[in-house]
């Protein structure tokens, strides 16, 4: 039976995703356009996994140049302020308030981002969403290391969990925990899940995947 729900926030609870792909643009408006490209395209790519994982990663495979710890935190603060209130702002999932009505006092629900854990908290709370989950994680904790932690706190094991998220990402760390996985995957997008994942177009049918209605 399943024990616990945990999910992705922006694209799954949040149509928040393009916030974030404009502020990567405008981060490095500055670097040749090939390179402005590659950058945007790997963010678009590896979804769910920390932002300052990505800066790391465009410095050293495109850029190739140092990223000192003082431009890095430069880089996190610059990209806060170009997407907090897009995402307070942003438009529900279709169907995503809906399921969090739904779940309420049937299941324990769980947000696991790779938006740094104490920005995503203040957002849940701006959102007025703080009271529909049992527990709020973001980077740096892995989301692996996040659904472990959901289980422990619901008294379950990570197997009992299903993780519902929109990235390659998330699907490997449901499996990495052992949990349950159901993907989201916007009509017009390509699927990056294998073909034996369940897949909705939105959380309308999330419930029913789940196996809870």
């Amino acid at each position: 039976m399943l024990k616990a729900v945990v999910l992705d926030f922006d694209g799954v609870v949040l149509q928040s995703v393009d916030v974030k792909t404009k502020a990567f643009a405008e981060l490095f408006a500055g670097e040749a356009p090939q390179a402005r490209r590659r950058i945007v395209d790997y963010h678009l790519a590896n979804g769910g996994i920390s932002r300052f994982e990505k800066f790391r990663w465009a410095y050293r495979e495109v850029l190739r140049r140092e990223l000192p710890a003082d431009e890095e935190a430069s880089l996190g603060r610059r990209f806060n302020e170009l997407v907090e209130e897009g995402v307070v702002a942003a438009e529900w999932v279709p169907g995503a308030r809906e399921f969090l009505d739904f779940a309420q006092g049937r299941v324990p629900l769980y947000v696991a981002s790779g938006t740094p854990e104490d920005e995503l908290r203040r957002i849940v709370e701006r959102r007025g969403l703080a009271s529909r989950f049992a527990g709020v994680f973001g980077s740096p904790s892995k989301k692996a290391e996040i659904l472990r932690r959901a289980a422990a706190s619901s008294g379950s094991a990570p197997g009992e969990l299903a993780m519902v998220g929109d990235a390659i990402n998330d699907y490997d760390a449901a499996r990495a925990a052992g949990s349950a996985f159901v993907g989201v995957v916007e009509p017009g997008r390509e699927s990056p899940f294998p073909k034996d994942v369940v897949v909705l177009p939105d959380l309308r049918g999330l419930a029913k995947a789940l196996g809870l209605a």
